[in-house]
């Protein structure tokens, strides 16, 4: 069955279709808030609390020529900031190395390396950077999407990925290529 159909279904209250989306769309939601939050608990409460809000809305959903997914990410985004309004800690994304697998471990040990250097770097970023470095890089959603899940429009969403990817840099040169320059 086509999204579009589901989506429908899910509309007039069909519970079988929205565990159809949620079911789809659950892994990549709950990888978002991981990612911002850190937390393996508090992260599944968030994601569950967005599909507890998304199903109690279902009926105000508009495609708009926008995915469904983009709806899903706007009351993410939502929710993190709420929780952070209520919850003054900060964002530990330690729990993300946990999303890397890799069989040989020096290239595990290698990624999580990198790794830590770009979530430290992530960390330093502002809230909307990390949100469209997330959405990019790690749930591969297109510059429309993202546009729609906090909405901007598409060249807002171009130029601050090009500038979000440039402090990125900055900071990881900053940080690691002074220290090993120094040594």
């Amino acid at each position: 069955m086509k999204e579009e159909e589901t989506i429908k279904k899910a509309k007039n209250r069909d519970p079988e279709a929205f565990g159809s989306l949620y079911d789809q769309h659950l892994p990549a939601i709950y990888r978002f808030i991981l990612l911002k939050i850190g937390d393996k608990s508090t992260s599944e409460d968030i994601a569950h609390q967005v599909f507890l809000n998304a199903w109690q809305n279902i009926e105000n959903y508009q495609s708009q020529g926008f995915p469904f997914s983009s709806w899903l990410y706007r009351i993410a985004h939502n929710a993190i900031i709420d929780y952070y309004r209520t919850d003054k800690k900060h964002a530990d994304l330690e729990s993300a190395e946990e999303l890397a697998t890799n069989d040989n471990l020096e290239e595990k040990i290698d990624q999580g390396l990198e790794l830590n250097i770009v979530k430290a770097a992530l960390k330093e970023l502002p809230d909307e950077q990390q949100n469209i470095i997330i959405m990019k890089f790690v749930e591969e959603l297109s510059n429309k999407e993202i546009a729609a899940a906090l909405g901007k429009n598409e060249g807002a969403i171009k130029t601050a990925q090009h500038r979000s990817l440039k402090n990125i840099k900055k900071i990881i040169d900053e940080k690691y290529n002074r220290k090993t320059k120094k040594a």
